[in-house]
């Protein structure tokens, strides 16, 4: 299943409890940085190798598949709402990625925003 196939779940969802009419993309933006805050939560205060461990534990994964689950559904959402293909929008942007970090300059390195 494609994300635009997703997108078409997700917009039946929608459609069929008439919430079509709230769904504007600021609304949906908002709630997007909600759930991404729920998100956060889950790694707050911890360190990389308490998160690691955490990963182990069937409850806090279902958790964090909940927040991603969320997150990922009102980005969707917004795509959508402005009528832009999720699917298309990520392949273009990984090729231009792609241009803007090459492997053989970025292996190994972080990018950085300011050279």
């Amino acid at each position: 299943m494609t994300l635009d196939d997703i997108m078409l779940v997700v917009r039946e969802f929608v459609e069929e409890r008439d919430w079509t009419k709230f769904q504007k993309p600021r609304a949906l933006a908002i709630s997007a940085a909600i759930e991404m805050g729920e998100l956060l939560e889950l790694f707050q205060w911890r360190t990389d190798k308490e998160t690691t461990s955490l990963l182990e534990d069937s409850d806090y994964r279902g958790a964090l598949a909940d927040e991603i689950a969320d997150v990922m559904i009102y980005l969707i959402r917004i795509a959508d709402t402005a009528g832009i293909s999720p699917t298309a929008a990520i392949l273009k942007k990984m090729t231009s990625n792609r241009e803007k970090y090459p492997a053989e300059e970025y292996r190994g390195k972080r990018p950085e925003k300011f050279k």
